[in-house]
């Protein structure tokens, strides 16, 4: 540190001090909000696994009853069944700021308020396997939009928590201490100027005390 120190005065010194303040206090908070940071994490990433296993068994439930309906239906019935959907869906992208960081959040409208538009085709060729595949998707679509948003909540937390321990390990194991190094070598360097500066004066009052003394004794 001592090398980047190129003007060791007061004024330096007075501009470390309150760059070292201003570090300890940002090194508190970016700790403080690495925490926070962690601990929305892990409530996330824990609603995330809930979310995953009840999507995956949604999917799987609906993909059983959609085997089960193509074995009792013929293909084309099938095929002609599923072509033209009744209902539609939008979707509205928002977002939540959590710490610093924006959170998406997926809304749904259905073009309908009908359940029964889910169904796009007649009940008399086809099979109540076929309707309860469909009452599966529809009724873990919205669990799957949740889940969406919760992984990639998860991705962008983990994102900022790294950025975060990053800027915090920054300040606390290089600017902090090459901070303080650099008060030392100024403050170091000022005592001794200061201690030069005394002896110098001490000198300077010998000298002329033995000049008095020898004039005095010359009358």
């Amino acid at each position: 540190m001592a090398n980047k120190v190129t003007n060791p005065t007061r004024m330096e010194l007075t501009r470390l001090k309150k760059k070292l303040v201003t570090a300890k206090r940002g090194h508190k908070l970016l700790k403080d909000k690495r925490d926070e940071l962690m601990r929305q994490f892990l409530d996330l990433a824990r609603e995330n696994m809930e979310l995953r296993l009840k999507v995956e068994a949604g999917i799987k439930a609906a993909n059983t009853n959609f085997v089960v309906a193509k074995a009792g239906m013929s293909e084309q019935v099938l095929s002609t069944a599923m072509m033209t959907p009744k209902q539609e869906v939008s979707l509205e992208l928002g977002t939540k700021n959590v710490m610093s960081v924006d959170i998406p959040q997926f809304e749904y409208k259905t073009k309908s308020a009908n359940e029964n538009d889910i169904y796009s085709y007649g009940f008399a060729f086809t099979t109540g396997d076929l309707d309860d595949a469909v009452k599966s998707l529809s009724d873990v679509f919205p669990e799957m939009l949740k889940l969406a948003e919760t992984e990639k909540a998860c991705q962008l937390l983990a994102a900022e928590i790294e950025r975060t321990r990053r800027r915090v390990n920054a300040l606390e194991y290089v600017i902090i201490p090459e901070t303080e190094e650099g008060i030392r070598y100024i403050t170091m360097k000022l005592d001794e100027n200061e201690r030069s500066t005394q002896v110098r004066l001490m000198k300077v009052k010998d000298m002329m005390l033995e000049e008095k003394y020898h004039y005095s004794e010359r009358q």
